[in-house]
This record gives structure tokens, C-alpha cells and sequence, in this order.
């Protein structure tokens, strides 16, 4: 079975530019049908004879691996041909697969990127700097979304009723011109940081204002809010 590169019959070594700003740090390596058998990425050729940098293990590790493992590293730090380096088998996803289940193969598998397939070709890479380039794309929308102050409320209580957590009994929640202010008693310090969180994550929110005090359980005890506020 032949095999080629995403960029066309050409090897790619490790001193060949083959890691440009627009393969996301990743090659797919497809086979004579065009369907996807392998990845090359630039931790694929971390470990090389070239470098110095080829795996040396210890006398006892050899022992506990045996001679197979050792004879796979041997050719991954000096084969010059893509099939012997690339990582396989390859995780993909459907390019019309919803962006939660990117995230949760990536989680799942301890992968940085992922070949993005139509009708089983590949058409195209996502990454995690891919994802965080759309959070940020996603923020800025966000935060130029206009919301009366009353909805910038309920979208706030409507996400902490959720939220077992949530000290709704003890807090007051006002907003104004896009600033919401927190008001009330907390038991516990962890959940300021949370209730500052969920009201920064609401649409329309400007900035949030921490008027909390802490009561500690035990000695009954009260704490005002750090002197900085959340502005957004």
C-alpha cells in the first residue's frame, strides 16, 4: 500500500519545512484512495537520530518493554519515510460534527488536533488553537450584545437555579446599565469567585460588582469583598 502526504507525493523529514502556519501543526497522511491512514505531527519527530534526541531508556526498562518496543523506537527516530513515523490509528470527525464533540474526542483521546472528514476524505484540520481562536470570536459578540438590564437578570437566576451550589436564599442580585451587583451573604469563600463567574458569562454584562460579605461558619465571623472589582 502506497501512502502520501497531505501536501503531495513529497517525504517530509524533520529538517523540511512541512509544518507551515496553515497545517495547524499536523499532517493527515492518506493512502492511493484518499482516505486517511495516519497523522504526521511535530511531536512524531521530537525523537530523532538526527537531533540526539532519540528515546535512551535504562537497562531494566529495555528488559520490561522487550525487544519489539525497542526495535519500533529505532525506527521512528530514523526512518525517513512518512508510514513509519506517523501516529496511528487516527482520530477524525465529521465536518458537520457539533463543536462539543470535537472538544470531548480531544479531551478523551489527549489529542491537540483533529482531521475534519467529508465522505471520508479529508477536507480540512481543527485544532485547539482553532477553538480558542472561535471562544474569542464568540466573546467579542458577547460582550457587544445589547440586553436590558431585567433580562441580564433572569438569564442570571435562570443559570444559577441550576446550580446546586447557588445561595439564592442569601444573595440579592441588582443590575444597572449592564453592571450587575452582588449582594447578600455567602457561607462558604469558594462561591464568590462562581457567582462572579456566572454573572460575567451573561449576555449583555458590562461589568460585575462584588458587594458579598462572609460569614464564617464557625466563629460567625464577617469578610467584605477584595477591594477589585470585575470589569469587563
Amino acid at each position: 500500500m502506497s501512502f502520501r502526504s497531505s501536501l503531495g507525493q513529497r517525504s517530509c523529514r524533520p529538517r523540511t519545512s512541512c509544518f507551515d502556519t496553515g497545517s495547524a501543526g499536523g499532517l493527515p497522511v492518506v493512502n492511493s484512495d484518499g482516505h486517511i491512514v495516519g497523522i504526521v505531527t511535530e511531536s512524531d519527530f521530537l525523537r530523532r537520530a538526527e537531533t540526539g534526541t532519540q528515546r535512551q531508556r535504562s537497562r531494566w526498562v529495555q528488559f520490561l518493554v522487550g525487544p519489539g518496543r525497542l526495535a519500533e523506537d529505532y525506527v521512528r527516530s530514523r526512518s525517513r519515510r512518512v508510514e513509519d513515523v506517523m501516529t496511528q490509528p487516527v482520530h477524525t470527525i465529521d465536518e458537520d460534527a457539533p463543536l462539543s464533540e470535537v472538544v470531548e474526542l480531544m479531551e478523551r483521546h489527549r489529542i491537540k488536533r483533529l482531521p475534519v472528514l467529508r465522505d471520508r476524505k479529508v477536507v480540512g484540520i481543527v485544532s485547539r488553537v482553532n477553538l480558542l481562536h472561535a471562544l474569542a470570536s464568540l466573546a467579542r459578540e458577547i460582550k457587544s450584545t445589547p440586553a436590558h438590564d431585567e433580562a441580564i437578570r433572569e438569564r442570571l437566576l435562570t443559570e444559577l437555579n441550576q446550580e446546586s451550589w447557588a445561595p439564592l436564599d442569601l444573595i440579592d442580585i441588582i443590575v444597572r446599565n449592564g453592571t450587575v451587583e452582588l449582594w447578600g451573604t455567602i457561607l462558604d469563600e469558594r462561591k464568590r469567585l462562581a457567582l462572579i463567574l456566572a454573572a460575567e458569562n451573561v449576555h449583555g454584562v458590562e461589568a460585575v460588582r462584588d458587594h458579598l460579605v462572609y460569614v464564617e461558619p464557625m466563629s460567625g465571623m464577617t469578610f467584605g469583598p477584595p477591594e477589585a472589582a470585575s470589569g469587563m
